[in-house]
């Protein structure tokens, strides 16, 4: 029998961590760990055209499946290529190993050919990032990336030379039982105490929840209704606390809507749970704050706080449910919510009149049929810029469908890549990558990768021939638009001759019709939609900074957007409000 090389050993420890397929480019470097994956059940190569699609594409499956992903490029600039998608499965808290082959070993530090230093590149976008410069090194170090990707929900680099990944593996290696799971974290009674105290103590408490939330909505809602506290959430939060909510006061940042900027200014106590919400200039300074996280490094690192919980939001909130008083006083919850209607009948009119007619389409109602029309459970991927607009302000949660995007990291092109990965875990899932004609056109070789693996990728390319957020983010500095324009193809031809269904709608009529024909094709299929380059979101607060620079770029402008479904949600809360 042969001896195991090391290349055999890396990827039989892969699989022993649950990894079921490998993203990447195949390259000289990686043509030992590429052959011995051609050679070993359980795992499969998936060949992208672009390394950054597989950095994308490992991030998008470790979300939707829990689990540890990989991907792979070969030396120097194939893993180069890696680091943007790398960065967001960092930010997003996405369990990826990533291989980054190298130069052979003897030529390090000598300005060989393609020569980089992965092992010092990918430091500042991973938890673990070392070289494998001896097989003696195998199976340690790795086993030491696996649990760190694992265990802090993140990235771990492996730099590989060829040469050392095709020599024999050494003998006797040790290969200990691998953690591929994360256990849940209880806060000491001290601090559950305490917090308890800040709650009983105050009058008006508000709930802020963000991605952390993800399997605790029942004891949100429970936590909530103990305690009357309006919720409102951030955007990677929307997913997990939106649906089957009657305490949902919308969602605070620069996509926001609603009554939850109100609601966490007004309240006496505000309780993040789980958000490492960026924006602080959106938070109150002139209230108590605790904050509720999993990670202590994101504790206090966006506000200043009364208290800081280290622990997991369900099991933290699992025992502050059965210790708090239950407050009997809906004043401030009952108003909140009715500012939140009230904020939601004030913009629904802008984009429910006459859309039918219009053209260039409103990207509003295109999001709005999007959401009528896509299966419960449906995937969704969304490119950064105003697509994530129209997804926070359309989208309807449910506890079955999944939204994903560059939420953290805010990188452009990454739809496309990440419904790559969503498709790959379950090609019955209906998967819809939302994509702005920027984001699509920068990224656009891999729909060839949908086409190749026959992957049912649904792609709605909101094709509005401009950066649009950039636009916007230019008049509201007050500058002219300049360099944003796109000259763009008929996107759907290019679908055409690449061999999948494509269509191109141009009058809101169209619409209805041709997303059921592109969902009910077996394979991909492309949708561009021709849409409003004039269609502009505005935050749900307003600076006078911000006034002026619109002032003084346009005389002229709609600053409402729509909120599709969720006022229908609002006026059920309402509804339900209890009555004397």
């Amino acid at each position: 029998m042969a001896k195991q090389n090391v290349a055999e050993q890396f990827v039989g420890i892969l699989v022993r961590a649950g990894v079921r397929r490998m993203y990447g480019v195949v390259g000289d470097s990686l043509n030992p760990v590429v052959d011995a994956i051609r050679r070993t059940d359980g795992i499969e190569w998936i060949q992208v055209r672009h390394e950054e699609t597989a950095a994308f594409a490992a991030g998008a499956e470790a979300q939707i499946t829990g689990r540890l992903a990989a991907c792979a490029g070969s030396c120097g600039p194939g893993n180069l290529h890696l680091i943007n998608g790398l960065y967001d499965a960092q930010r997003s808290m996405a369990p990826v190993l990533a291989l980054a082959s190298h130069i052979p070993s003897g030529e390090i530090g000598l300005g060989y050919f393609q020569e980089t230093h992965p092992d010092q590149l990918f430091r500042e976008c991973s938890h673990y990032s070392e070289l494998i410069s001896n097989p003696q090194q195998m199976p340690r170090l790795l086993q030491s990336a696996v649990q760190h990707a694992i265990g802090r929900s993140g990235v771990s680099v492996v730099a590989l030379p060829g040469d050392i990944a095709a020599r024999p593996a050494p003998d006797k290696a040790v290969e200990h039982a691998l953690v591929t799971a994360r256990p849940t974290v209880r806060p000491g009674d001290d601090e559950i105490e305490k917090l308890v105290r800040l709650v009983d103590e105050a009058q008006r408490v508000t709930l802020f929840c963000g991605s952390g939330t993800a399997g605790a909505h029942a004891e949100v809602m429970e936590f909530a209704g103990r305690v009357k506290a309006p919720v409102g959430h951030a955007l990677r939060g929307k997913e997990w606390i939106q649906y089957d909510n009657p305490y949902d006061v919308g969602m605070s940042g620069l996509l926001g809507y609603g009554a939850a900027y109100e609601a966490t200014h007004e309240c006496d106590l505000l309780i993040l749970l789980g958000t490492d919400f960026p924006y602080n200039s959106f938070l109150p300074d002139d209230v108590k704050i605790v904050q509720v996280d999993i990670r202590p490094e994101h504790l206090g690192r966006r506000s200043q706080l009364d208290l800081a919980v280290w622990g997991d939001v369900r099991e933290t909130l699992r025992v502050v449910n059965a210790r708090v008083k239950a407050k009997t006083d809906r004043r401030f919850l009952d108003r909140m919510l009715t500012k939140h209607a009230d904020a939601l009948e004030g913009v629904v009119k802008a984009y429910t009149r006459k859309v039918e007619k219009h053209t260039p389409i409103h990207p509003e109602y295109v999001a709005s049929v999007l959401d009528e029309l896509a299966d419960e459970d449906a995937v969704f991927t969304v490119d950064t810029g105003m697509c994530n607009v129209w997804a926070a302000r359309y989208l309807s949660p449910n506890g079955k469908r999944r939204i994903i995007g560059s939420f953290s990291h805010g990188s452009m092109a990454n739809a496309l890549p990440q419904a790559i990965g969503a498709q790959f875990t379950d090609r019955s899932r209906q998967v819809v990558s939302m994509s702005g004609d920027g984001g699509f056109s920068m990224l656009m070789g891999d729909f060839l990768t949908l086409v190749q693996y026959e992957l049912p990728v649904k792609v709605v390319l909101f094709n509005n021939s401009s950066l649009g957020m950039v636009e916007l983010e230019m008049l509201v500095s007050g500058l002219p638009s300049y360099g944003t324009r796109n000259k763009n193809p008929d996107f759907a031809a290019i679908a055409r001759a690449a061999g999948a269904y494509g269509v191109r709608v141009v009058k809101p009529k169209q619409l209805s019709g041709a997303l059921k024909d592109a969902f009910r094709h077996p394979g991909p299929a492309l949708v561009d939609v021709v849409t409003d380059p004039a269609a502009l979101s505005i935050p749900p607060k307003i600076s006078a900074e911000m006034v002026t620079g619109f002032a003084l770029s346009a005389s002229k402008i709609v600053l409402d957007g729509g909120v599709g479904r969720m006022i229908q949600m609002a006026r059920s809360n309402l509804r339900n409000m209890p009555r004397p």
